[in-house]
């Protein structure tokens, strides 16, 4: 990028200028160590030389164009503010429903459901596995019944919305496109997102059901019934977030997510007759924006330049929108506190900007109050209007990639390219990414990330406000919201009303048809669908899956 005279001025310029200043910051300065939150060194200058072998077009290029470092839209911003997607569930489904009206309202542009502990565990309501879980972290959801109360009064037609299931994904997407049938709406109309990712599960999350393989089949299935069904719909959320919440560096977060993606592309090309730019260009991805601001804009960019070349050069991907890693954001859950409370808006704040930065297509901010409790109405709300501020007031949206030229960013993204490629290589020579988690290398490699950095906490070498630096004996007053403990009486009457009144024969005659499938290997989406539609509940329809795949125990690794 720059002429060989150019450089020997820097060169000299810099040991001009250390000459002058070394006297300045020789003591505790000159000794002190400068690094990221996940503990890349950062040097004290950056300047042409750090990005002297950089390739403009082959790098960095063009907004839209190969390898999509500056985005994938050709105007980005300019021309659509991502989605404004805030992450919401609690209680029944009336009281999220009445949340999501509050949250359109006021300016979202995008549902994100979260669901409840036994929901996300393929479990109903009157399980005694579910007791005191019902409505808990997110909203209960046992049978079709439920979900077309979550979505009453909300146009399918017009609203996008996510779902953020894993293990029973099948079940949840079925629900959705039986309401929009409900509705009047076709499938082909159909916009949303699953995350359907399970080898993350077996890495971090740890909402798993049956063993990997059956698991990465049944996300083979939806991927396949989308792309040919659903053509709008984002079939999998390849996450990152979830591993970064369990303690991954920004390079694990970025080489993991990958990884995975590459496990599921080659998993569909296997097994299906699909050709890759027939589902490629549907796949979306899912990562964390931490609050090393730089470090995450880099990881971003980088994300995208990796992907595009993995899809073009490795899986011969000839149509450029199955080059484009398109993704969601969330503000870190981890770097929030329940010390001071009100210091997350700033922590929000900053990484909501970094996500921005980064090239982001949609975007959860966390409510300061989510370290005590589920979001209140007016935490949700100001999460929401941070989002609106950084779109609408500060100008970031302006022109596309801003950052893009920076001697620091551009050589932070080319050093986190080249250290997630070690990862990727290593998982390879591994046999893959199932591969690898029998092994339990990503696993440990999360757990002794997570080690370091909390040593680091703890010698204080990093600071987290308000937790051991800048601390405060005085308590917040903070209103959380409180979940009534009547819910689980109130929805366990719901479910077995709905057993009571739906016609159980066909209920028996579509799960019998679910169990074939499974065992025959055809894709169960029809099958699954069918169910719901007769209110076969969601743990019904997932013990027909324990029974024929198995349950699978987590082995730990030490």
């Amino acid at each position: 990028m720059f002429h060989e005279k150019t450089l020997k001025q820097v060169h000299d310029g810099m040991v001009e200028w250390w000459d002058k200043v070394k006297g300045a910051v020789a003591g505790a300065q000159e000794t002190k160590r400068f690094s990221t939150v996940s503990d890349l060194e950062i040097k004290p200058i950056y300047t042409p030389d750090d990005v002297k072998d950089l390739d403009y077009e082959e790098k960095i290029g063009y907004p839209g164009c190969y390898p999509f470092t500056r985005g994938c839209q050709p105007d980005m911003y300019r021309g659509r503010v991502w989605t404004f997607r805030m992450f919401s569930g609690f209680a029944s489904a009336e009281d999220t429903n009445r949340r999501y009206h509050h949250l359109l309202k006021h300016g979202e542009t995008g549902l994100s459901i979260a669901y409840d502990y036994p929901s996300l565990m393929g479990y109903d309501s009157d399980s005694p596995r579910s007791r005191a879980e019902i409505g808990k972290c997110g909203v209960a959801i046992d049978s079709l019944a439920d979900f077309e109360v979550l979505m009453d009064g909300i146009p399918l037609s017009d609203v996008t919305v996510s779902h953020t299931i894993n293990p029973p994904a099948t079940i949840l997407w079925a629900m959705n496109l039986a309401v929009a049938e409900k509705q009047g709406v076709s499938w082909d109309r159909l916009g949303g997102t699953l995350q359907n990712d399970m080898l993350k599960e077996f890495i971090a999350q740890k909402t798993f059901m049956c063993p990997p393989e059956p698991s990465v089949r049944l996300v083979r299935d939806i991927i396949e019934f989308g792309s040919l069904h659903v053509p709008r719909w984002n079939t999998i959320s390849i996450s990152g977030y979830h591993m970064r919440e369990a303690g991954a560096t920004a390079v694990q977060e970025l080489a993991f997510t990958l990884a995975d993606g590459i496990a599921y592309v080659q998993d569909v090309l296997d097994h299906t007759k699909l050709d890759v730019d027939t589902f490629a260009p549907r796949l979306s991805f899912f990562f964390d924006s931490h609050i090393d601001f730089f470090e995450e804009i880099a990881k971003l960019r980088a994300a995208r330049r990796i992907w595009a070349g993995i899809m073009r050069e490795r899986f011969k991907a000839k149509n450029p929108r199955s080059w484009w890693m398109r993704f969601h954001t969330q503000t870190a859950g981890c770097s929030l506190t329940a010390q001071q409370p009100l210091n997350n808006i700033v922590r929000v704040s900053t990484q909501a900007l970094a996500a921005a930065l980064g090239g982001t297509q949609s975007l959860h901010t966390n409510s300061y109050d989510e370290t005590l409790a589920l979001p209140s109405d007016a935490a949700v709300t100001v999460a929401l209007r941070t989002q609106q501020i950084i779109a609408e007031e500060t100008g970031v949206i302006n022109t596309i990639d801003p950052l893009a030229g920076s001697y620091f960013v551009e050589a932070l993204t080319n050093e986190m390219e080249e250290k997630a490629w070690e990862y990727i290589n290593k998982i390879d020579e591994m046999g893959g990414m199932l591969a690898a988690i029998e092994q339990g290398f990503p696993q440990i490699e999360l757990a002794d990330a997570a080690y370091r950095y909390q040593r680091q906490l703890d010698s204080g070498a990093k600071t987290l406000v308000g937790v051991n630096k800048y601390v405060s004996e005085e308590k917040a007053q903070i209103e959380t919201l409180k979940i009534d403990e009547k819910l689980e009486e109130e929805q366990v009457k719901r479910l077995n009303e709905v057993k009571r009144t739906r016609d159980n024969r066909k209920v028996v005659q579509t799960l019998g048809d679910i169990r074939r499938a499974c065992k025959s290997g055809e894709n169960v989406m029809p099958h699954v669908i069918e169910a719901v539609k007769a209110y076969a509940t969601e743990q019904e329809i997932c013990d027909i899956y324990r029974e024929v795949f198995g349950e699978y125990q987590d082995p730990g690794f030490f």
